[in-house]
């Protein structure tokens, strides 16, 4: 099914992140921040103060508000669309709660075939406050490019499985050995969930997508492979004929990032913790790559965050010279909490000078 732009979108080809999405030349090497948008920002505080993050995801205006602040701030070249993960499972009718200092909470976690045969479905006008930011945002970011996002299906499934945030994901685990059929089940419904909330942003008029895989990397390569990468093929798959590029991204993916490559994005995201030479041997050539200073550098100041940023454009040239499309900077993971933002603007000023 073709994914039709109910609008005229935005003609932002020269735009460096895109540009660099999409291997062509940019005009200087793009740079944003995975959570630049949020608490490490005190206007953000004051935005959100008394209203609940999943209240916050579903007003437009508010939405709008908080994923320009970063743009403001720190001059990034692309805003990312300020929303959760588990938003698209929240808007289909799930029962769950994102409850600070945990993170998602579901109220029946699934675990049986029934379970999965009894989750709602997403209709597009579910998502209608998202679509509604979105188009509000295309209006008021001029030229910086908006991505849309959402998560994987393993991601969504281990939340829904475990009930919540989990260190060893035990039970999503013993699903996948025990009863692949009713786990095959659930990430083809999920599936369905995150193409359906991808296609939304898309029609409203976001210009690339991110897929989330958060917990993709507790899993061996082999049991990504099985269990996890046809689905997240679909995917990608079912919303290439948008136009729109693609990137993927999981933490602690190192282990993974061929089978990644292979899922279909144009970008694969990058965590800290493998040198973007090394992800760009893993990858293969022919796609651009991501990344990938560590979020937790920038507690060091603004000395020690800035050679660690000239290591990392070393090793992306390097990884350009590997056959890599293009380089995005960012961090690893996301920005965290406590971070200076002002070191944040400092860095996306002297990439943009390198």
């Amino acid at each position: 099914m073709a994914v039709m732009s109910t609008h005229t979108r935005r003609r932002l080809s020269d735009a460096p992140f895109l540009a660099a999405a999409t291997g062509a030349e940019p005009s200087r090497r793009p740079v944003w921040f995975m959570r630049q948008a949020g608490r490490s920002l005190p206007e953000y505080r004051e935005l959100r103060k008394g209203i609940g993050m999943l209240e916050s995801c579903f007003d437009p205006e508010l939405v709008c508000e908080i994923t320009m602040q970063p743009v403001r701030r720190h001059g990034v070249d692309a805003a990312i669309l300020f929303s959760d993960i588990v938003v698209p499972l929240k808007a289909a009718g799930i029962d769950l709660d994102i409850v600070p200092g945990v993170g998602p909470v579901v109220a029946q976690p699934v675990r049986t075939v029934a379970d999965v045969r009894a989750l709602p479905r997403l209709r597009p006008e579910e998502v209608g406050a998202v679509s509604e930011g979105v188009r509000l945002l295309t209006a008021a970011l001029g030229d910086t490019p908006l991505i849309g996002f959402a998560g994987a299906p393993f991601t969504l499934a281990s939340y829904l499985v475990e009930g919540g945030p989990s260190k060893h994901h035990e039970r999503t685990k013993a699903m996948m050995y025990a009863d692949p059929e009713t786990w095959h089940a659930l990430l083809g419904l999920l599936t369905d969930v995150t193409i359906a909330f991808l296609r939304a942003q898309i029609e409203a008029g976001v210009d690339a997508l991110q897929l989330f895989d958060s917990w993709a990397g507790a899993l061996s390569a082999a049991d990504y492979r099985h269990y996890v990468l046809p689905h997240s093929e679909r995917v990608f798959a079912e919303l290439a004929d948008s136009g729109l590029p693609r990137i993927h991204f999981g933490v602690g993916t190192g282990e993974l990032l061929g089978a990644m490559g292979e899922a279909g994005a144009d970008v694969v995201g990058v965590d800290w913790r493998v040198p973007l030479d090394e992800a760009a041997r893993r990858v293969g050539p022919g796609k651009a790559l991501q990344g990938n200073l560590d979020p937790a550098v920038l507690f060091a100041g603004y000395d020690a965050a800035a050679t660690q940023t000239r290591r990392i454009l070393d090793e992306a040239d390097a990884a350009l010279a590997l056959g890599a499309t293009g380089h995005i900077f960012n961090l690893g993971h996301g920005v965290l909490p406590d971070t200076d933002p002002g070191v944040l603007t400092a860095l996306v000023q002297l990439v943009h000078e390198l």
